[in-house]
């Protein structure tokens, strides 16, 4: 699973291996075997590749299919919202749809917060 991520990733980035390995100071030879399915890398070199390429050191490792766990509540909802909308092809009126609900729920739970500390 690592040689297939690492190389999708540069691909994606745009990049050559040599210039990954002039970005990171590696040997070039080293990173093409890694490519091609050769040992993993250090765990300070997997993190480099995660940094440069801002992903998990899990998803390049397989362990996830997601890139990049978010930091925050709000990015997290972000996540969601957007995984589900890619996920299931959402039409702009599903989408619309799926904010309301997303919305509506929200509101929902406010008031129920509210009711709890008005009783205490």
């Amino acid at each position: 699973m690592f040689p297939e991520r690492l190389k999708a990733l540069r691909l994606e980035a745009g990049l050559t291996q040599k210039q990954i390995s002039e970005t990171l100071g590696i040997n070039q030879p080293q990173y093409a075997r890694w490519e091609k399915g050769g040992r993993e890398p250090s765990k300070e070199t997997l993190q480099k590749f995660a940094e440069l390429f801002n992903v998990s050191v899990d998803y390049l490792l397989g362990n996830t299919d997601v890139k990049n766990q978010p930091e925050s509540a709000l990015e997290s909802a972000e996540f969601m919202f957007r995984k589900t909308v890619d996920d299931f092809n959402l039409t702009k009126e599903q989408q619309e749809q799926f904010k309301i609900d997303i919305n509506n729920f929200i509101e929902m739970r406010r008031k129920a917060f509210e009711e709890d500390k008005n009783q205490e």
